[in-house]
């Protein structure tokens, strides 16, 4: 993938560059950390966090302040945390994959796996009952997304290709319309949008994503900011993980957390939040595995140009 062609991935590159004018608030490599810019979607733990100022209350003794910035997808906010505007955020598992193809400066601090919440739907009155009957349909989703990795891994499950669907490329509120409307025969996605296309779109569940493969989400962080500040990732990491704990014994608050934080329904996120898996731990070897195995298979799809090595990106605390 070419630089370019990783910016129109970026339908929210526009944010990142207000963010990225900026003073100089984390210093020289060895100054002090003024500011943590957290990117974050409308779902998943770090929406926990911001709602309960978890970052604030640990980070203020230290004098060290907290800024959100909210994406509607994965792949701005990687660009954004390429250009240094984003210290750290989570993401599906595509978005990496495409950035570091394009050497974009992010490394992995933390995975998650993902159990449930993402899969493929069609109109509840639709004809299509089986992956196969995709072939030739229109199917919507974030290039660059976990969507994306969940349509060709779900294609080859079929026996179908890349080039049997046309793909039409939308940031989730524009697929959400397009769904709606007709524009898309299919539609893949991740909660909370899957859980609104399923109750306010009339959307049926052709397959869950889980069905298909395993699949993680990844708390990224700008590699400048991991070298040089990685006792106050560490910190952060620590943070987001112990919020996860208590978000999997905590769910209808956290229901009312992501409601509050997004703007979203309550009983929307309520579905979401009763089929997560919340659990935030060190990117494992089999997370590295089943992540090699994503990029690989894009680079055999010509998605990204020159292989890639996972590993060579995930973040160690020197200090552990």
């Amino acid at each position: 993938m070419q630089r370019r062609d990783f910016l129109k991935l970026s339908a929210g590159t526009a944010v990142a560059a207000a963010f990225v004018s900026r003073t100089n608030a984390q210093g020289t490599p060895q100054g002090a950390v003024k500011e943590i810019r957290i990117g974050y979607q409308k779902n998943g733990v770090l929406v926990i966090t911001r709602q309960q100022a978890a970052l604030e209350k640990h980070f203020l003794p230290q004098g060290i302040e907290v800024k959100w910035v909210e994406f509607s997808s994965g792949p701005p906010m990687m660009e954004a945390m390429n250009v240094g505007s984003v210290d750290y955020g989570a993401v599906g598992d595509s978005p990496p994959v495409f950035a570091q193809a394009a050497g974009a400066a992010i490394v992995y601090a933390a995975g998650q796996p993902i159990t449930n919440g993402q899969g493929i739907l069609v109109p509840k009155d639709s004809p299509i009952r089986s992956i196969a009957e995709l072939k030739g349909k229109r199917v919507g989703f974030t290039k660059g997304s976990s969507a994306h990795n969940i349509v060709v891994q779900t294609l080859e499950k079929a026996g179908l290709t890349y080039a049997d669907i046309t793909p039409v490329y939308l940031t989730p509120p524009d697929a959400g319309p397009a769904f709606a409307n007709g524009s898309i025969e299919a539609w893949a996605i991740w909660d909370p949008y899957f859980a609104i296309g399923e109750t306010k779109q009339s959307g049926r569940i052709l397959i869950n994503a889980r069905e298909v493969t395993k699949t993680n989400s990844f708390y990224i962080a700008n590699r400048d900011f991991a070298k040089n500040h990685g006792a106050v990732l560490q910190q952060i990491v620590d943070v987001t993980s112990a919020t996860a704990k208590w978000a999997e014994q905590h769910r209808d608050e956290v229901a009312k957390s992501l409601a509050a934080v997004t703007g979203i329904p309550l009983d929307i996120q309520t579905i979401a939040a009763n089929r997560s898996s919340f659990v935030v731990g060190p990117v494992t070897d089999d997370i590295v595995a089943t992540q090699q195995g994503v990029a690989d298979r894009f680079h055999k799809l010509g998605l990204i140009p020159k292989p890639i090595v996972i590993r060579d990106i995930v973040w160690r605390n020197p200090a552990a």
